[in-house]
């Protein structure tokens, strides 16, 4: 059976963009196959706690304290959601040329030493490969190529913490140009739905 790995990060529950088409997504989806295993997590609604100095030491060695042993509790679960899933799809909706920092916890917490990556003479390698991600990014701007295209840290830094983990399968959808109107919003939405229809296996894509 084939597991998605749900990940939404907006804070702006349903009048997020990124939501309406994640959520639309996951419609085709269990039209196409009713028996397929989703697992959802929603970090505008069930944040993963910033980096603190106990956490950070949780990640790196054993926990001395209860701080400690709930950080490293919650790095488990999130990491073992990850390895059990075959295709991540995650929302990303563009905070200020980047991700939102909620999204950048959740990386913190699944990034760890020996787990999801390790360091060899020929460098860092990903642990978690064999999976597919198809990452949903929302912007108001447009920023995909053009003079605007420098201040896009959203997409890059995405890119390299999913390859650093080993997730080198990855397809990025763009739905731009959202904040220039309606016509523009509801044309990159319904290209952005369709785009991330034709990415899902032919065994699981059914029509949007």
């Amino acid at each position: 059976m084939t597991t998605v790995l749900v990940i939404r990060s907006s804070i702006l529950g349903e009048a997020s963009a990124s939501n309406q088409l994640v959520y639309s997504a996951l419609s085709n989806l269990q039209v196409a196959n009713p028996a397929i295993r989703i697992v959802e997590r929603d970090l505008g609604t069930d944040p993963v706690p910033h980096l603190d100095a106990d956490a950070a030491i949780a990640l790196k060695s054993d926990p001395i304290n209860s701080v400690q042993e709930k950080a490293r509790a919650l790095s488990d679960r999130l990491i073992d959601e990850v390895k059990n899933a075959d295709i991540l799809l995650l929302g990303a909706p563009m905070y200020n040329f980047g991700i939102p920092s909620g999204l950048k916890s959740w990386f913190d917490y699944i990034l760890r030493a020996g787990i999801t990556f390790r360091y060899s003479e020929a460098g860092p390698e990903g642990l978690l490969s064999g999976k597919r991600a198809i990452v949903v990014l929302t912007r108001g701007g447009f920023y995909s190529e053009g003079p605007a295209s420098v201040m896009d840290a959203q997409e890059p830094h995405l890119r390299a913490l999913l390859n650093f983990i080993g997730i080198s399968d990855v397809t990025f959808v763009r739905a731009e140009k959202l904040a220039f109107g309606p016509e523009h919003r509801e044309a990159a939405m319904a290209k952005a739905l369709a785009e991330i229809v034709a990415e899902l296996p032919p065994a699981l894509a059914t029509a949007a």
